[in-house]
């Protein structure tokens, strides 16, 4: 049995580690506040961006060079996202564990991949294996800490770039979904090829390459024009996008967790100081019945 100066030493260690984990969650709340607040504000744009997209080129035909799937893999791209620091529960391990999970599957078919790591936590973990990205067009560490529309356009160029060059057959997206501050999902999809969602059959095919009216809306100039100027953009949102849900997810699995150790720690504070009057008491018990048998003596 530990005595009383170790136990008091444990609920002294207890107590300051509380003040951390107290600390943590409020900062993280704070956080969190700011990142739902941003990403709620992105995705309903981002939504009707790509609704838009899907709408023009579902009218005029998809484009080839993103939409269509490459006859043979040879080479994937995984652009893999997760946090700087630790203590958010399981949102580095889930991430991690998914990007392993999909390189094998890859591997397994022969097929070469290479992983692009935003966030200091999944480049330690890709180094490990020998995934190691060292040519990054952008900061991943500051891309994960601040995200960035301009570090997160230059990422999305290099790589539609590398797509258009052969350099891959297909580019994919892992990251951690914010649904709520208690759930965060670890979402794996492909980024290029594009996929149309709309259906083709809901809107006329167009006359000419001038053609200017779409489902009963007039576009200027054309069809054509506006998929080239909105198909890299929506393309290069994306990225943004997971960058700030990802962030969002992050501080909600950091909240979620130092609120858990909290609770932890207080369950533990309390078992101790039980423990500690306990053994205090037995102390003066049993110097009270010594010195009524010194005195009976």
């Amino acid at each position: 049995m530990p005595s009383l100066k170790e136990i008091k030493g444990r609920i002294g260690s207890v107590k300051s580690t509380l003040k951390i984990t107290s600390a943590m969650k409020l900062v993280s709340s704070a956080k969190l506040r700011k990142a739902q607040q941003a990403i709620g504000n992105m995705l309903p744009y981002q939504s009707a961006l790509q609704e838009m997209l899907s709408t023009l080129m579902a009218h005029r035909g998809p484009s080839a060079q993103f939409t269509g799937e490459r006859p043979e893999i040879q080479s994937v791209a995984i652009i893999a996202f997760a946090s700087n620091s630790s203590l958010c529960g399981g949102f580095n391990a889930n991430a991690v564990r998914k990007v392993l999970e999909t390189v094998r599957e890859y591997e397994a078919k022969g097929v070469r991949v290479t992983v692009f790591s935003v966030g200091r936590k999944m480049i330690e973990s890709m180094r490990k294996i020998g995934k190691e990205n060292t040519e990054m067009p952008s900061d991943p560490v500051a891309l994960s800490g601040s995200p960035e529309y301009s570090g997160a356009a230059a990422l999305a160029s290099s790589l539609i770039q590398d797509y258009l060059e052969g350099k891959f057959d297909r580019i994919e997206l892992i990251y951690n979904h914010f649904v709520s501050t208690g759930t965060q999902t670890v979402t794996r999809e492909t980024w290029i090829p594009l996929k149309v969602e709309s259906e083709v059959d809901d809107y006329p095919a167009p006359e000419s390459e001038s053609d200017t009216e779409v489902s009963g809306y007039i576009v200027e100039p054309s069809v054509p024009e506006l998929i080239e100027e909105l198909l890299p953009k929506t393309m290069r949102l994306k990225i943004y996008t997971v960058l700030l849900d990802s962030q969002a997810a992050e501080h909600a699995a950091r909240t979620v967790a130092m609120q858990t150790a909290t609770d932890n720690g207080e369950d533990l504070l309390d078992e101790l100081t039980l423990e500690y009057n306990k053994g205090r008491q037995q102390k003066i018990t049993s110097e009270i019945l010594d010195i009524v048998g010194g005195t009976m003596k």
